[in-house]
């Protein structure tokens, strides 16, 4: 064989029996074994002729053992024993290709190599592949059981014990499934193990001192290529750190050092040559062994092509089958019945033996279609039992009183119709199907009942919602003493309102005090969490609530309407009640205090941020601690803390500059309207017009025609002062005023004259005469709540012609 790659091989030894020593040496200086030391592993494999181990070697290890040509015909592939490294796995693997059992080459005298070459694989292997067909397990001469047998019985007389790996390859499997094929098997190689005469020292060492046996199955090369690849690939993935613990020859004993192998190897083949106690098993039983298997294989096939029974496997795979049990019985029956007449004068232990062989691969065979008629039955059970449980409580029955009485009486349903599905010849035990089904039916019972909790907890979650966060948040909205009492009372109430009711839908279910009082709590903590949320989410938007406050306060009078700032408010103290307002919303949004707890929030803010203020310029020597420096509030849980001192105290900062400019707006708005309300001169400046113009005053009273001069003049400079607005021009200040009036003056005369003249026209020419004077006015005012008089911005004029017009008109008309 050539080397290719990493796989390296060598004729390990050839078919006469002969150790290649320069051969082996040239191997491992090739694949530098001996620098492993204790790191590496050897695998073997052992079976019949032709079965395809040089096969399964090549896909699982990447090497490069010669195969069979099926073209050619079944013959003898490999001679002897072939050892290559597998390659591409860590730590390095040796594996061992042994010639081939039951070879036609050798004949049936000649088993001595046979027997020596898998004692040899046997010693020296970590791990032994024993490679069998799928229909052979159970077979007596079938996986070299009489050759296992003496194998078992000279390795403890010639070697001491070590630990190998017996892994056993099924191949070309069938539908019967590895779980019913594995017990079989390692029940044989138990029989096996018992039946081996042990020297007195392992007179009682079980089967495990020796051997780990591990059992694999693989599909047909040959038909199912592309399964069979994926099976050996996921197989090989076990060979990887084959020696770690845990491994597949992980607790392995007595290693030989890798540069010691080959001497090893020689000794111990050497040692097996030599031995001359070998036996077969004796003529008579090997006769009634193969005789009574043709016979049992026979009725075997008869059965599987039995049309009743291929019906009713058909029919089982899809649904229940009404008296499947007798049927199946009854086929069954015919069957042995039948091996019993052929196989009578047989021997009697090996007809017997082959007879339960026989009833143990018919029911292997049947039971896939037995598993799934009880896969029927169950599945049936299980779906009517879904559909009484809901009817149930959509009828109103309790939950636990319904899932109760639905569960047993399909749990006795289940039970009368496995008694029909059983079959006389198996002693199978449908519990296992039945305690399937029982926790299915539990399972769905938990997922409806935690579905029904669920709902009904969301339900009583929602109404505790609704009822306590519109009211909280109108409560922290309107901030005061009461504010948190009249929301523990609130709490209180609708959490009692509740409760009630929660406990009243969770007695159906009839749980556990303990149980019902957890989901009881759970819903009074939610009930706090929805006040908490609430509380954290209105802190969060607490500068805007005090902004609004204080505007509300500062703005609006005791009776809600918009304040006109005469003069005679005290913005002082309006400024100054409506921050403690805004101080108070701060102190009952700073803390949770759903526990009728007191603290000193209120009293630390006030100090620290009002009356701290006022006294700060006189105690300057005076040196104290800030009582807001702080993360925590005294007597207030870190986790009831909604804002902290130090927020607060920034919050207060900010709340006072953003509000300043409103203050000051007010203040300029006052003092404006002081200026427009002392239009008059000084009492001091009228006295002295009096006693100065006391001799005009006294012409005026001995010449009545200047005081009809004068009426005149106040009446055209009452119409100036009304269309020009002169008061309102000057509440923006006296500059501006003055510009505005000397803009408006000269076409506001032009306008009063124009209308004279119009008038006087219309007097020439016919027209009833009116006053040419302005005859009348009316000067329509107001009170405010102070006493003051404020204009409502419109004076009406009545002109010659009786046409009224309001100020704002003839301004509009001067213009």
């Amino acid at each position: 064989m050539d080397n290719k790659d990493e796989c390296c091989s060598t004729h390990l030894i050839d078919g006469d029996g002969m150790f290649n020593v320069a051969g082996v040496e040239n191997f491992m200086k090739e694949v530098k074994l001996a620098e492993c030391g204790l790191s590496y592993a050897v695998v073997s494999i052992m079976g019949p002729q032709s079965s395809g181990k040089s096969t399964l070697l090549n896909h699982l290890f990447h090497t490069n053992f010669r195969e069979m040509d099926a073209y050619k015909g079944r013959s003898q592939t490999t001679k002897g024993i072939w050892m290559a490294r597998c390659a591409g796995i860590e730590p390095c693997t040796l594996v061992m290709d042994l010639e081939g059992t039951d070879g036609r080459e050798r004949g049936e005298d000649d088993t001595a190599f046979e027997k020596q070459s898998a004692l040899f694989a046997l010693a020296v292997s970590d791990i032994v592949l024993i490679n069998m067909w799928c229909h052979d397990i159970g077979r007596e001469q079938a996986a070299n059981k009489p050759l296992l047998k003496t194998v078992f019985q000279v390795m403890m007389r010639l070697f001491s014990p070590r630990k190998t790996t017996l892994m056993f390859v099924i191949r070309d499997k069938t539908r019967t499934p590895l779980e019913n094929l594995e017990p079989v098997l390692r029940e044989d190689i138990q029989k096996i193990w018992d039946s081996v005469p042990k020297p007195q020292a392992h007179k009682d060492t079980p089967l495990s001192e020796f051997f780990n046996v591990e059992v694999v199955a693989l599909s047909s090369f040959e038909e199912k290529e592309e399964q069979f690849k994926e099976q050996v690939a996921s197989l090989r993935q076990r060979f990887f750190h084959s020696i770690a613990p845990g491994g597949l020859a992980g607790d392995r004993r007595a290693v030989v050092p890798a540069s010691g192998f080959s001497f090893s190897s020689q000794q111990i083949w050497k040692v097996i040559k030599e031995n001359k106690d070998l036996d077969l098993p004796a003529h008579k039983v090997m006769v009634a062994t193969v005789r009574c298997e043709e016979i049992a294989n026979e009725k075997y096939v008869s059965f599987t092509e039995n049309e009743e029974w291929s019906q009713l496997e058909e029919a089982v795979n899809s649904h229940s089958v009404r008296g499947f049990g007798r049927k199946v019985s009854s086929i069954l029956d015919a069957c042995l019945s039948e091996y019993d007449v052929e196989a009578t004068f047989f021997d009697e232990g090996v007809r017997s033996s082959k007879r339960k062989h026989l009833e143990e691969k018919l029911l292997q065979l049947v039971q896939p279609a037995y598993q799934s008629m009880l896969g029927h039955i169950r599945s049936d059970a299980f779906e009517r039992f879904k559909e009484a449980f809901e009817k149930a409580l959509k009828g109103g029955k309790g939950f636990a009183l319904a899932a109760r009485e639905c569960a047993d009486s399909f749990m006795t349903h289940f039970d009368e119709e496995c008694s029909d599905a059983i079959i006389d010849q198996a002693k199978w035990d449908s519990s296992r199907v039945k305690d399937k089904l029982r926790r299915d039916v539990d399972a769905h019972i938990a997922e409806v009942r935690s579905a029904k909790l669920a709902e009904v907890t969301t339900l009583y979650e929602t109404k505790l919602n609704e009822a306590l966060a519109g009211p909280v948040e109108a409560l922290l909205d309107g901030a005061g003493d009461d504010t948190w009492p009249a929301i523990r009372k609130l709490l209180q109430r609708e959490t009692d309102t509740a409760v009630s009711g929660f406990a009243a839908a969770l007695s159906g279910f009839e749980m556990d005090e303990e149980s019902r009082d957890n989901m009881v709590l759970r819903l009074k903590d939610y009930a706090r969490g929805v006040v908490e949320a609430k509380a954290k989410e209105e802190a969060g938007r607490v500068l805007s609530r005090m902004k609004d406050r204080f505007s509300t306060l500062f703005s609006h009078d005791q009776d809600s309407m918009p304040r006109i700032w005469t003069g005679k408010e005290d913005i002082r103290a309006i400024t100054k009640t409506a921050r403690s307002a805004s101080l108070k919303l701060l102190s009952v949004m700073a803390a949770v205090r759903l526990e009728d707890e007191s603290d000193s929030i209120d009293k630390v803010l006030i100090v620290a941020l009002v009356d701290g203020k006022a006294g700060a310029s006189s105690s300057k020597s005076i040196t104290s601690v800030d009582p807001l420096a702080s993360s925590t509030w005294d007597e207030v849980l870190p986790s009831k803390t909604l804002i902290t001192p130090v927020q607060c105290k920034s919050l207060w900062r900010q709340f006072k500059t953003e509000t300043e400019y409103v203050v000051s707006q007010a203040i300029a708005a006052q003092e404006a309207s002081k200026r427009n309300n002392n239009w008059l001169p000084p009492p001091w400046a009228i006295a002295a017009m009096v006693i100065l113009g006391f001799n005009e005053f006294m012409t005026l009273l001995r010449n009545p025609l200047y005081l009809g001069f004068i009426f005149v003049a106040y009446l055209l400079f009452k119409a100036l002062w009304v269309q020009m607005d002169i008061s309102g021009e000057f509440r923006n200040g006296v500059l501006p005023g003055l510009l505005s009036l000397s803009t408006k003056f000269l076409p506001t005369i032009m306008n009063l004259l124009k209308r004279l003249a119009e008038e006087g026209q219309g007097v020439a020419n016919g027209q009833p005469q009116a006053n040419p004077a302005l005859s009348s006015k009316s000067f329509r005012g107001s009170t405010n709540d102070h006493g003051d008089v404020s204009t409502s911005g419109t004076s009406e004029v009545t002109s010659e012609n009786g046409t009224e017009y309001s100020s704002s008109s003839l301004h509009d008309k001067a213009q």
